[in-house]
């Protein structure tokens, strides 16, 4: 059952955790700041400009600076478990006043449907080639207040993300293209987003054996979790095998997956049995819930 491997939908989250998110811009070396920094739920990100970070070069023109601080400002937010949708302040630093109506078609792209406190302040920035600076805080609430949708593994782009994070939580079993094609024809298979930024997926292996057992799996990417994503994949994972006629509802997790094994024992599982499979080192561990009990809400 290693491929059948579940790791935590929903890893206990720290009241007080705090770390930094660092983009590898040579600015946060030189100053000593991080990109963001998480604070519990809250998140908050730095003043961030329209640098390329990776070739550090800052184009000339506003928008796309605009464009840029944005995606910066993204990549930060997804490091820390958020999206746009989790925005609750942004402000808006321009050197020039009248660069502000040039660029707001961009800004409302990114936050016209989350409409976050906003300020706008002209003042100097640090390089005379920066022409926009972007800040923003977020609060990582419940994902189904921030946009989640679930949604059946359907093309060739979909399975790609599905083996991904399948892949990224367990390793160990780690999938080939053609492995996961060959899930895909047997289970269902679903993805997790946040807007547009995938967060995690789900298994449902249809019953078998004279228990008429399904197995249930849910995997969120780990900064993702703590937000009720792996409920929400538990729970419709766990309406489909009911309606399949499932009596019993199986799942495996690495034994070195505290989280995991957490989730699984807060649902009601039990474990059955521990094992390495041949030619491995890790270990598995089998749980089962008996009877299935009615779905839930996340």
């Amino acid at each position: 059952m290693a491929e059948q491997a579940r790791t935590a939908g929903d890893a206990v989250r720290t009241a007080g955790e705090r770390r930094a998110i660092l983009s590898g811009s040579v600015f946060e070396e030189e100053i000593g700041y991080a990109r963001a920094v998480v604070d519990g739920d809250r998140v908050h990100v730095s003043g961030t400009t329209g640098y390329d970070y990776a070739a550090m070069t800052i184009s000339d023109d506003v928008v796309e600076q605009a464009e840029q601080c944005l995606r910066n400002v993204e990549a930060a937010l997804a490091e820390a478990g958020c999206t746009f949708a989790d925005v609750v302040r942004v402000r808006y630093l321009l050197p020039v006043r009248e660069d502000f109506a040039l660029c707001r078609p961009v800004l409302r792209q990114a936050f016209g449907a989350v409409r976050p406190a906003a300020t706008m302040m002209v003042c100097g920035l640090a390089d005379t080639r920066m022409r926009i600076e972007i800040e923003v805080s977020a609060r990582r609430g419940p994902a189904s207040g921030a946009g989640l949708r679930i949604e059946p593994v359907a093309g060739a782009a979909m399975l790609e993300q599905w083996r991904h994070v399948h892949n990224v939580i367990v390793p160990p079993a780690a999938m080939t293209v053609a492995q996961a094609e060959d899930r895909l024809g047997r289970y269902r298979l679903e993805n997790a987003y946040l807007g547009d930024v995938l967060v995690g997926c789900s298994t449902v292996r249809p019953p078998e054996g004279d228990g008429s057992a399904a197995t249930v799996i849910a995997r969120v990417l780990p900064a993702f979790r703590g937000r009720g994503i792996g409920t929400a994949l538990y729970d419709r994972g766990l309406a489909h095998a009911r309606a399949q006629g499932a009596r019993a509802i199986e799942t495996c997790v690495l034994a070195a997956n505290a989280d995991g094994l957490r989730f699984a024992e807060t649902r009601g599982f039990t474990e059955v049995e521990r094992y390495v499979l041949d030619g491995g080192s890790d270990a598995w561990v089998d749980l089962r819930l008996d009877p299935a009990p009615a779905a839930g809400g996340a």
